[in-house]
């Protein structure tokens, strides 16, 4: 039998990850964000939580936002549609966004989805992170809509997404946390007599609006609040 050297000898495959067990950890990570929110999420109290071991989460998670972001994915952002939007219209676009928008929001309680925003806004690589793993969430605006609504004639060349980051988010979460609405015909409305009005007002020549509070970089407010010190 001819020698072989150490080298040469297979690598052994590593642990395969438990898929029952990454379930329970992802679960007291959404526990916990609702709870305590982004900031007050720590992985000590997602270890114990889960019965496991802060070594067992830094092996599959380097990073907090590595750990929502899979946490989203497999609960709230998890969607069978969440590839690229593409309808053939501006309008159909729109509605898919705010569609799938409302389908995030209802996959988690009203708590959860403010505390997310809540941390995109102190965390906007978060917010980055999100769209790039889970597709289009519908909180913002992607730029491959609007560039093929420019070349559709919809919208005129420069159309900034401000106003649907700014505007469909809050108001869609709005009507959810006060039991409101947010049907078939409230969209159609929404789309039709504001959203795409207002995108078409933001064209080449118009005054370049800010950061939507949902695109991820929105400017903080730099003047003190009554009562600051």
């Amino acid at each position: 039998m001819p020698y072989r050297k150490v080298s040469e000898q297979p690598r052994r495959a590593g642990r395969p990850r438990d898929a029952a067990r990454e379930s329970a950890i992802l679960e007291a990570v959404d526990a916990v964000l609702a709870e305590r929110g982004y900031e007050g999420l720590t992985y000590e109290e997602v270890a114990r939580r889960a019965g496991a071991s802060k070594a067992t989460l830094y092996r599959r998670w380097a990073t907090k936002r590595e750990m929502v972001v899979a946490a989203l994915r497999a609960g709230p952002a998890r969607a069978p549609d969440a590839g690229p939007v593409d309808t053939g219209s501006l309008r159909g676009d729109l509605l898919a966004l705010c569609r799938r928008l409302l389908a995030t929001m209802r996959a988690a309680d009203g708590r959860t989805a403010l505390l997310l925003l809540q941390a995109g806004l102190e965390d906007p690589e978060l917010c980055d992170a999100i769209e790039e793993a889970v597709g289009p969430t519908g909180s913002r605006l992607p730029a491959s809509v609007v560039d093929a609504a420019v070349r559709r004639g919809e919208l005129p060349a420069g159309a900034d997404p401000f106003p649907f980051e700014e505007v469909v988010g809050s108001v869609l979460l709005l009507r959810r946390l006060n039991g409101l609405a947010a049907d078939d015909d409230y969209l159609h409305a929404l789309v039709d007599t504001v959203l795409v009005p207002a995108l078409r007002a933001t064209a080449d020549g118009a005054p370049r609006p800010p950061a939507g509070i949902f695109s991820g970089h929105p400017a903080p407010d730099t003047h003190p609040r009554e009562g600051d010190s």
